[in-house]
């Protein structure tokens, strides 16, 4: 029985289901509670902290030689800033974590931090793009000129002429609001000091376990084999918490200078204002066109609005970095010309989330391609196709590297489940009935696995990529296999089980998958960017491989055959063409029993490791929207939504679909909804969520997925990753269905969110 492609129920879910999930803040029962107290204001310079006698304080004086968090790039145009763990001579945006108290229970807590009063010389802050970019603005940090952390640029020889050559030329400025990951499950930390052995045991809701214990031991100065890092159960990380955080020092800092158990977990204000945010990024592109309406040139100014500090340890180059590297997406770009900004402000800081910058890269070129189509009077499937990569292996303008996909095939695929004539006829009608309906495409390709080559040419001094997997069959015929990669609620171990499962021959519910503990899973860099399946599985299905070997080495033994003619399946080994056999158990019995009869295996026993490290693979989808939009109201309401993905093999089709699903909810929510909002004094305007509006049920619509498989040598398993392609995809298909609704007007949509207010202002605007 072969397991892969087989919807099996996710064997996470069970526990959870029940409630017997285990989360950071169900381990906080008995700890002492810790509570931060941020700054109220975006900029000033801090003058006094103050709090009564008998209020335990830990102020930056307290934490004494405590290191600044400051992620580095290597790269010259990179301006590394220092962001101290709590706030001392300044404060840079509001949420910035000043001092923290310690009491015995959270509303003591609470009760303690209102008590202290922090003096603060308030300044003038900068707070958008424009602010940070003007003349004379202030600096929020002095070593970055013009409040500039990055200035990468790209540019081909023939840019120029290429330009001057253009039959059609496009330009627009597009422009994405600032979201927030806003998981289920806010950010926390619960930190066991053990008098015993000296060690803390930090039990956090992160997806970098591994990667934290090494940012936290080296702020604190403190060797790694003194704290032990575990995720639990993760409510949703979304990339949120990928980043090392102050918050997290403090509990680690605090457990061990008290010799006690220490919580935090962070309410939903602290999550929306003090959190890391994303997406704040402003476009401007110029496309040029030959007159049969094939792209010749490509020409953008990116700029993002990075926040105060940079992240550890992907830096704020993830945003405009990305962004340079991977704009033209699908399509072919003889000449190109990029300049990406990273821009400091008083704000919140930056981390990656959900997509990093491919929505709004994507939105931006998807948009280019309907408003050339227009321009040129060309049908918008017809453009694409005149346009979209077809031969593999593609190299990119960039120097990425494309592995096989179906870009055009997945286009063709979704505009024939959708029946574009049809939906034309429909909307002519409509219209004449003062209706106004929109269909809208989006055609992506997802960087998905990318391993160190890939991180590497960002230059990153600390280079994630490699997997490590570790597989131990134990005497009763049971695997556990360690993994360095962390799931947080994407399926993962139930996909790996499969892999593992076909490769050696036995059961999935045979197989133990642990993760997230930094004691017993080997190093690893956790999940993130749609890698884990990619590399986590390509590691499993090497290892199994490996320890498969070692089973038929001890079947041969005992069955007295070659071990080249020995299969296992069902959990037994036999001789092929035979019905001699034994159970895989008894194997395992044996080999850790009568260890002596089986010298080829002597110093592995039932044990293998491997270690995955690919470029990476690209998958690839097609979005179609129709939505209707109300002229009267600026509602924008999702009739259909058609995807057609192309993830290569699917480990799981039910776990692939659920990922989809949840992936352009996310991505509905930026076209339409989510934004955070800051008043022009830093104030965050959206502080819950009653004003930062997530979508529920009742605004997701139907969501029809199709599949296509094309198979490629840069996954060992065949399987690419889609975590992210959802929330790449959808923000683009929605604007261009909006857009398509409003042309009657000569309204084209170059914002997201799209929101009814800016829509009716757009229609205000057109008369």
């Amino acid at each position: 029985m072969r397991w892969v492609g087989r919807p099996l129920p996710r064997y996470e879910d069970s526990v959870l289901l029940r409630g017997r999930g285990r989360y950071t803040a169900d381990l906080a029962r008995g700890a002492r509670i810790l509570r931060f107290v941020r700054s109220p204001v975006a900029r000033g310079r801090i003058l006094m902290v103050n709090a009564p006698p008998e209020v335990p304080i830990i102020t930056a004086a307290v934490l004494g030689d405590v290191k600044p968090i400051c992620p580095r790039l290597d790269r010259p145009d990179y301006v590394p800033v220092a962001q101290p763990i709590l706030g001392h001579e300044r404060v840079t945006y509001v949420g910035e974590p000043i001092a923290a108290v310690i009491a015995e229970t959270a509303a003591e807590a609470e009760d303690l931090a209102e008590q202290v009063t922090v003096e603060i010389a308030a300044e003038t802050p900068v707070v958008t793009l424009d602010e940070a970019l003007a003349a004379g603005a202030p600096l929020v940090h002095d070593a970055a000129a013009q409040n500039t952390l990055i200035d990468a640029h790209f540019e081909t020889p023939g840019i120029a002429a290429a330009i001057a050559a253009a039959h059609q030329m496009v330009e627009f400025t597009f422009t994405s609001g600032r979201q927030a990951a806003v998981p289920l499950e806010t950010r926390g930390a619960v930190a066991a000091f053990d008098p015993a052995s000296g060690r803390v045991t930090l039990s956090a809701s992160t997806q970098m376990p591994h990667l934290l214990r090494t940012g936290i031991a080296d702020v604190l100065g403190i060797p790694e084999s003194e704290l032990r890092v575990i995720a639990p159960e993760v409510g949703g990380g979304f990339g949120q918490k990928m980043p090392l955080i102050p918050e997290y020092v403090v509990v680690v800092w605090a457990a061990r200078r008290f010799a006690c158990t220490v919580a935090w977990i962070e309410d939903r204000l602290e999550n929306l204002t003090a959190s890391f945010h994303a997406r704040d990024q402003r476009l401007h592109l110029r496309g040029t066109f030959d007159a049969d309406g094939r792209l010749m040139a490509l020409d953008a100014d990116v700029l993002c609005n990075v926040g105060a500090y940079s992240s550890f340890p992907v830096t704020c180059g993830v945003e405009p970095l990305m962004a340079l590297a991977d704009l033209p997406g699908p399509y072919r770009v003889p000449e190109y010309r990029a300049r990406a900004r990273a821009i400091a402000s008083n704000t919140c800081p930056m981390a990656p989330y959900r997509g990093v910058s491919r929505p709004v890269i994507t939105a931006a070129m998807e948009r280019l391609m309907d408003c050339a189509a227009a321009r040129l009077g060309l049908d918008t499937l017809e453009i694409r196709r005149r346009n979209l990569i077809a031969e593999f292996p593609y190299t990119s303008v960039t120097g990425v590297v494309h592995d096989p996909g179906s870009y055009r095939e997945a286009m063709e695929a979704a505009a024939e489940v959708v029946d574009i004539a049809q939906f034309r006829a429909r909307q002519q009608t409509a219209r004449a009935e003062g209706r106004w309906f929109g269909l809208g495409i989006s055609v992506f390709a997802e960087r998905t696995g990318p391993g160190t080559p890939a991180f590497a040419a960002r230059r990153m001094v600390i280079t994630p990529g490699f997997e490590r997997v570790e597989l131990i069959m134990d005497p009763s015929g049971f695997i556990e296999a360690r993994i360095g990669s962390s799931p947080h609620g994407q399926g993962l171990k139930t996909s790996l089980a499969q892999l593992i499962a076909d490769e050696i021959g036995i059961m999935p519910d045979e197989i133990r998958v642990v993760a997230g503990d930094t004691d017993r899973s080997p190093y690893g860099w956790g999940t993130f960017a749609s890698r884990s399946l990619v590399i986590a599985g390509g590691a499993c299905k090497l290892a199994a491989a490996t320890l498969r070997e070692r089973v038929q080495m001890v079947a041969s033994q005992i069955l007295e055959a070659a071990a080249s003619d020995i299969e296992i399946a069902d959990g037994r080994a036999f001789v092929r063409g035979t019905d001699l056999g034994v159970e895989v158990r008894q194997l395992a019995r044996a080999a850790y029993h009568q260890s002596d009869r089986f010298p080829a295996i002597a110093e592995t026993g039932l044990s293998a490791m491997a270690t995955y490290d690919p470029y990476g693979t690209f998958s690839n989808a097609c979005h179609m929207a129709i939505v209707a939009v109300n002229i009267v109201t600026g509602q924008v309401q999702i009739e259909w939504f058609v995807v057609v993905e192309d993830a290569g093999r699917l480990i799981n089709p039910m776990i692939v679909e659920g990922q989809i699903h949840g992936g352009v909810a996310q991505g509905i929510a930026n076209a339409l909804y989510e934004e955070v909002i800051y008043d022009d004094a830093g104030n965050v305007l959206t502080g819950s969520l009653a004003d930062y509006l997530v979508p529920t049920t009742a605004e997701i619509p139907k969501i029809e997925i199709h599949h296509l498989e094309t198979l490629a040598e840069a996954s060992i398993t065949g399987a690419k990753g889609l975590g992210e392609g959802g929330t790449i995809g959808a923000p683009a298909a929605v604007l261009n269905a909006a857009s398509d609704a409003l042309a009657p007007f000569g309204i084209g949509v170059f914002e997201m969110p799209i929101t009814p207010q800016r829509i009716m202002q757009l229609l205000r605007e057109a008369q």
